[in-house]
């Protein structure tokens, strides 16, 4: 009697063990099926701690570009956001969808450096209707006159509809001084406004705004300030903010920096 209850309860074992294979085959498949499924939205899912956050309130946004954007589809770029107001890539999850209403292209920097997608950012965003300006980053160690011949040569002429030229200063080179920093870009100023009749914009970190421009730059310039993050800038005036440098926009391959102004302000320029 003892040997045949044995073998009945083995029986019994090997049955329930066969049973629980098969719920686990059968629940393997289901979830191959699954991610399978899921694979393109799980793909597209904005990641939490990418994208930046924008700021409160209603702006028009723009991006500025150089040769760190290879790839960029002109005619659909938007900004979307999630529910947490953070720049992501997928429409899917967009709570919030902007159109990027302008676009600063490098050109130049120095006295003989050219950007190498230029003319190629130039021209495609002219095409898909997106207004555009272009922008020199300046070197403080050398000549100004140059430096803004070698921007005109290179940008050529402007459209009433291009936003202004813009002049980039973020460094004091070795071997100039602030007072020389402040003279020769006063230079690089002068030459281009009476090049295109046009008052250009000057860009510069809100730190080197408030410490190192001259007080005639910043009450008589249009004046674009780096300052990353959702909180206004504390400069007195500025009429450009590019608040982010690790934004997604969509059209574009990576990050890239991420500017706001007034629908006012970009009408007046």
């Amino acid at each position: 009697m003892a040997k045949k209850t044995k073998k009945k309860r083995s029986g019994r074992k090997r049955k329930a063990k066969k049973i629980n294979v098969s719920i686990w085959a059968i629940a393997a498949v289901i979830a191959a099926l699954a991610v399978l499924i899921c694979m393109p939205y799980l793909k597209d899912r904005p990641r939490s701690d990418r994208g930046a956050k924008v700021p409160e309130g209603y702006y028009c946004y723009g991006i500025d570009v150089s040769k760190y954007q290879t790839q960029i589809k002109w005619d659909s770029l938007k900004v979307l956001t999630d529910a947490h107001k953070r720049t992501i890539r997928s429409a899917t999850y967009a709570k919030d969808i902007r159109n990027i209403s302008f676009a600063f292209i490098k050109a130049t920097e120095g006295t003989a450096l050219k950007d190498r997608h230029f003319k190629r950012h130039w021209n495609d965003a002219r095409e898909a209707g997106v207004r555009r300006g272009a922008y020199h980053f300046f070197r403080s160690s050398a000549n100004a006159e140059v430096q803004a011949h070698h921007f005109i040569n290179t940008v050529g002429d402007l459209s009433e509809d291009d936003l202004p030229p813009v002049l980039d200063i973020e460094t004091i080179h070795k071997g100039c001084t602030r007072k020389g920093l402040n003279d020769k870009a006063m230079r690089w100023l002068e030459i281009i406004e009476k090049h295109y009749g046009r008052k250009p914009i000057v860009y510069s970190p809100a730190s080197f705004i408030e410490h190192t421009l001259c007080e005639e730059i910043k009450e008589n310039y249009i004046i674009w300030v780096a300052h990353y993050g959702t909180q206004e800038p504390d400069c007195k005036r500025w009429h450009i903010w590019q608040f982010a440098d690790n934004a997604i926009v969509y059209g574009i391959d990576g990050e890239v920096d991420l500017n706001v102004t007034s629908e006012r302000m970009l009408k007046s320029l």
